[in-house]
């Protein structure tokens, strides 16, 4: 089925508008050069017709005796194939023809009329009774001559043929001009309207829920191929959001099942357990352990939705950075010992005052430490240092490591690498994120089979 032509488009508005416009210029152009042209070579028959009336006339004036002489100039006129010489007498008529022939008595002579009005040499340009076109030229002889006047006369059909042939070659230009503008510009316009149609296309698919799909790249750097970069770049960013969506949802249910299914299981065991207070206890630490690990969880997808909607604020004010660190530390000490793993930290005699927010910094250093714990085989360090500018922590475990191909992508929402353990995956993305609030870095230095190192640098 042939699409519309709608003139809402973009090529229909060139048409109407560029093309119009180029099409009357040239037309106005065409017109412009084929009057001038006639214009030209009308003035040049009359200056010649001028030219030999004049020269004849000096003739017989010098001679003296006109009638004579009036007779054997007509009768030896070398230019009869050009144009007619002929005598005009007193009564206005064409008595003597170069060519022998007497012309119509009925034909006007308005030139001669106007000559002896004017007294001057006189041109008419006109048409026959029989409709070929003429132009004449009149010069009036002395009164003392016989004759009145001496008149010229050439058909200028010859002019009109070459005036027309001069306009068919205007209009072979001006068709010629008009298609190459209107193929160069279809060129143009198509090169515009194919990549916007092709945008058009994918954004379509794009609101369809097609992440995937992406338009060709054109060379260069024009307006076109940069809009038609952010498109791609936009529908990449679009498809990023929808697999951390996906990702999201995916970790997100598996996190909260696992733990759900626990504390669901061990009620379950307590209540039909009745009065062994061996399973009771160990049932309710299982709850408990797995209660404050979906709180942990819902808190860092409460912090993950805030930093995603823009709403993550802190409430800085002075304080001991190495106090929270040292909380942290105290925290995990037990349950470090707990699993048969210590933690080496040495806390310095000065305090580390900075501007923070000392909630949001005591979060960073327990989901660092929490993690060392979680990875370490035996042991995880713990050190503060004292820069010029800055103090810098350092959270070390001697732990499985993270490989070359993972540790880019670590800190990345949701990851989970495959030497990873149970988590939500996000918990050092909103470690980074409160970092980079407090305008400091974190940064991860792995090696696999060599644990692991979180390097905090935080401005004093």
């Amino acid at each position: 089925m042939k699409k519309k032509f709608h003139f809402k488009s973009i090529s229909a508005r060139w048409f109407a508008n560029s093309l119009a416009t180029v099409l009357a210029v040239l037309l106005a152009a065409d017109s412009a050069v084929f009057l001038s042209l006639r214009e030209v070579q009308t003035n040049s028959v009359a200056q010649y017709l001028r030219g030999e009336a004049a020269t004849i006339r000096g003739i017989l004036l010098y001679a003296g005796d006109y009638a004579p002489l009036v007779r054997q100039t007509i009768s030896e006129f070398d230019k009869k194939d050009k144009m007619e010489l002929m005598a005009i007498s007193r009564s206005g008529l064409a008595v003597i023809t170069s060519s022998g022939f007497t012309p119509d008595p009925g034909e006007p002579m308005p030139d001669f009329e106007e000559a002896k009005r004017t007294g001057e040499v006189t041109e008419y340009s006109g048409k026959l009774l029989t409709g070929e076109r003429y132009m004449a030229v009149t010069a009036l002889l002395p009164d003392t001559s016989a004759y009145a006047a001496i008149r010229l006369v050439t058909s200028v059909e010859n002019v009109s043929v070459d005036t027309t042939r001069y306009a068919l070659l205007l209009g072979f230009a001006t068709t010629l001009v008009l298609t190459v503008v209107t193929l160069l510009g279809l060129y143009f316009v198509r090169s515009i309207v194919s990549p916007l149609r092709q945008v058009g296309a994918a954004a379509k698919k794009l609101s369809s829920g097609d992440y995937k799909n992406r338009i060709p790249e054109p060379e260069g750097d024009d307006e076109i191929a940069q809009l038609i970069r952010v498109f791609n770049n936009m529908a990449a960013e679009l498809e990023t959001s929808e697999n951390v969506k996906n990702d999201f949802i995916s970790s997100v249910s598996h996190e909260l099942r696992t733990p759900l299914t626990a504390v669901k299981g061990w009620s379950e065991t307590v209540l039909e357990s009745g009065a062994d207070s061996i399973q009771f206890e160990k049932g309710m630490r299982v709850v408990i352990a797995e209660t404050e690990r979906l709180s942990t969880m819902v808190e860092e997808l409460l912090d993950f939705s805030k930093i995603q909607s823009g709403r993550f604020t802190l409430k800085k004010e002075n304080i001991d950075l190495l106090a929270e660190l040292g909380e942290a530390a105290m925290f995990y000490k037990e349950k470090a010992r707990k699993e048969n793993k210590h933690i080496e930290y040495d806390e310095p005699d000065a305090a580390a005052v900075i501007f923070g927010d000392k909630n949001r910094l005591r979060q960073v250093f327990i989901n660092i430490i929490d993690n060392a714990v979680k990875y370490a085989e035996h042991e995880v360090v713990i050190t503060a240092e004292f820069l010029t500018d800055s103090i810098v922590v350092t959270v070390r475990d001697d732990g499985r490591g993270i490989s070359e191909a993972d540790l880019p992508e670590v800190k990345t929402r949701f990851f989970k690498g495959a030497n990873s353990v149970k988590g939500s995956g996000i918990g050092l993305s909103v470690a980074e994120e409160i970092v980079s609030l407090h305008d400091g870095t974190l940064k991860l230095t792995s090696r696999l089979g060599e644990g692991a190192t979180v390097t905090v640098t935080l401005p004093k």
